[in-house]
This record gives structure tokens, sequence and C-alpha cells, in this order.
């Protein structure tokens, strides 16, 4: 999902304000993955499935790179990337069908 110049200011800032607020101060992610991944799955699924997602994947992200300082700036990017995979795996299918249909053996769990 693109943004336009003024937009990508205003989420810079969003972010940036929202990231002291939850006291993540070293927190660096990929807007345009967060965005596009959130954006597709409202199109695939429902509008109201993009929030949730995000959700979901920032949430298995911080559990597969670890708390607090144990995890890495590129562990961590590395876990959106691989959690947002799996999430857009799953909207190519809509909201029926897909990988998790018939339970965890093929996903991340």
């Amino acid at each position: 999902m693109a943004v336009n110049d003024n937009e990508a200011q205003i989420l810079d800032q969003w972010s940036h304000r929202l990231a002291q607020a939850l006291q993540l101060l070293d927190l660096d992610f990929d807007r345009e993955l967060i965005l596009d991944l959130a954006g597709e799955s409202a199109r695939s699924v429902t509008h109201a499935a993009a929030p949730i997602t995000a959700l979901m994947v920032g949430y298995a992200a911080g559990l597969a790179a670890g708390t607090g300082s144990a995890g890495s700036k590129e562990s961590s990017a590395a876990a959106v990337a691989q959690a947002a995979g799996v999430a857009l795996q799953l909207c190519e299918h809509g909201a029926d069908g897909g990988p998790a249909r018939s339970g965890w053996a093929d996903t991340a769990q």
C-alpha cells in the first residue's frame, strides 16, 4: 500500500510518538511491509482483518525474536518478515482454506 509523502511523514511521526509511549525506543520496522500486509488482508479477507493481522504478526514476531535486549534488530526484522510471510500466504486464500485450514502443521507453530 503506497502512501504519499505527507502520509509517510505523519506515519513516521506517529510511529515515533507511539514507540516512545510504549517504551520501544530502538524499534525499527519495515513500514511498507506492514502496510502491504494490512492492505492485502483487508482486500482478501475483510476490512477488519487489517488491524487484527498486523497485531498478530507483530505478536508472533515478538515471540520469535525474544524479549528486551535479547533480540537484535536483525532478528526482529527477520521475525517480522517470517510472520508476515505466513499471513500473506493465508491471504492468498481469503477467509477460507489455505495452509492453516487443517491445523498448525504447516505454519510457524
